[in-house]
């Protein structure tokens, strides 16, 4: 980070000139002639100095304009019951979501001594000053002493009701009537904590890493791995536990590597690294691709493209096969509820964001499954085979969606570059297409295939007739001799 207030000293033919950085401005050089001002720009050693873009630590940013312009999304960025951090706290219509913060914070102090918790709060003192970094400034207009209360008030709710869905415990969801809509606000890119405040305040109840595994426990419930649930989800998380799930181990052991040797900035970063798997992510691959044209996953089954859930629920985990007759595009399985637009959309604004250390690999992600859902024919094809789990409405509503989360987006250029490569080749095979058109036109119901097939035994039989036939009338004409 840069310091508080830097001298920058920039040569050029005739003088010297002494410019003052402050922090939070990239350069302060307005006033700088065009000499100084080329010089400023190629001299090395004054990036050095100051410090690249890229050694600048990201911040907790708000979400950009170029997003929030888009109407049908506009509402997925801001808060609906609670406030977490300083963008929108003091909000009158969250009013009644900041008096449920208290009775959290108790139950989350409630086993420790009145001294341990004057502690506890001395530390999130201690780093309150590097938390306050973490935020865009001038946006954290607070006295040192009122941002120290808000971050320790909001830690201590946010990781109670983590731990309070985690673990069923009946006294959250007395105290919380809205859960659902909490558990949608905490995932919104203008509403984080700094994660290094959640690592201080865990300290309390868990040991070293038990406090993360929460919070993964948590993520998974959201993403609809292996829990608690009953009923329908039950089943579902028994099939994903046997199917999808049970690959994963060595992913998280890796993420967990990745986590303590790279703590993530804020929860919402935790979160994008349960859907992006960095050691294995294709998003990256600086490959150039060919052209590749946009088809549904309707016209993908109409020439023999089958689709197959991956065995990880990685974004990044697309990859197609093809076979002498037809081809099979594996895709993640995702669940689609209420809160799925809202979290895949502050992950893409996250994306955005100007000092973003990440690829946009779940906006290239909404690009690609955009780019197969058209309408709800092709969420229908794409639910059958077990890709999406529908559990917010009818087909209609998630094909609406996808396109309204992917407007405006731009994918990476070489994102699943390979995996459209694949998929190009096997389209241009006219063998190939040929044959799936034949297969789709003539079994795709079991009257068409009763009636081919008795068209073919009936040819048979003839040609079979026909031959058995002629060889009597030859036999017939040239009668074996002796």
């Amino acid at each position: 980070m840069v310091s508080q207030c830097q001298k920058e000293i920039v040569a050029d033919e005739d003088r010297t000139v002494s410019i003052e950085i402050k922090e939070g401005d990239e350069r302060d050089i307005s006033s700088l002639s065009s000499n100084e001002w080329l010089n400023f720009i190629i001299d090395a050693r004054g990036e050095s100095r100051s410090g690249s873009i890229n050694s600048l630590k990201p911040k907790i940013q708000k979400v950009q304009p170029m997003l929030r312009e888009v109407e049908s999304n506009k509402k997925c960025y801001d808060p609906r019951v609670v406030s977490i951090g300083p963008y929108h706290h003091g909000k009158p219509e969250l009013e009644a979501g900041e008096r449920i913060k208290i009775p959290l914070a108790r139950l989350y102090l409630k086993d420790s001594s009145k001294e341990t918790v004057h502690e506890l709060y001395k530390e999130v003192v201690n780093v309150a000053g590097e938390a306050r970094k973490c935020y865009a400034e001038g946006l954290t207009d607070f006295t040192d002493e009122s941002f120290a209360r808000m971050m320790f008030l909001d830690g201590c709710f946010i990781l109670q009701y983590i731990y309070g869905i985690v673990n069923a415990i009946p006294e959250v969801s007395e105290i919380i009537h809205h859960a659902p809509l909490v558990r949608r606000d905490l995932f919104l890119l203008e509403n984080q904590l700094p994660f290094l405040v959640l690592q201080v305040l865990m300290r309390l109840k868990s040991k070293k890493h038990e406090g993360e595994k929460m919070i993964t426990a948590f993520i998974k419930r959201i993403r609809g791995e292996p829990g608690e649930r009953g009923g329908l989800m039950e089943k579902i998380e028994n099939f994903f536990q046997k199917n999808v799930w049970r690959t994963q181990s060595h992913r998280e052991m890796m993420q967990q590597r990745n986590s303590e040797d790279n703590p993530p900035i804020h929860f919402l970063e935790l979160v994008r690294r349960q859907y992006i798997d960095s050691t294995t992510s294709s998003i990256g691959c600086h490959i150039t691709g060919d052209w590749y044209s946009r088809r549904s996953a309707r016209d993908f089954t109409s020439v023999g493209i089958q689709f197959k859930p991956s065995k990880t629920s990685q974004l990044t985990d697309i990859d197609f096969k093809s076979t002498c007759t037809s081809g099979t595009l594996q895709l993640p399985p995702i669940i689609v509820d209420d809160i799925t637009k809202s979290i895949l959309l502050n992950l893409v604004a996250y994306e955005a964001c100007p000092d973003s250390i990440t690829d946009v690999g779940v906006t290239s992600y909404i690009c690609f499954m955009d780019s197969l859902i058209d309408q709800d024919e092709d969420v229908k094809v794409l639910r059958a085979k077990g890709i999406l789990i529908n559990f917010l409405g009818s087909d209609g509503h998630v094909a609406d969606l996808f396109n309204e989360i992917a407007t405006d987006l731009v994918p990476s250029p070489h994102a699943y570059v390979e995996v459209k490569k694949k998929i190009e080749k096997h389209h241009r095979s006219r063998m190939k297409i040929w044959v799936a058109d034949w297969l789709h036109t003539y079994f795709r119901n079991p009257w068409t295939f009763i009636a081919v097939t008795a068209a073919i035994l009936a040819i048979t039989l003839s040609v079979f007739q026909t031959i058995l036939a002629a060889i009597q009338t030859y036999l017939t004409a040239h009668p074996p001799k002796g």
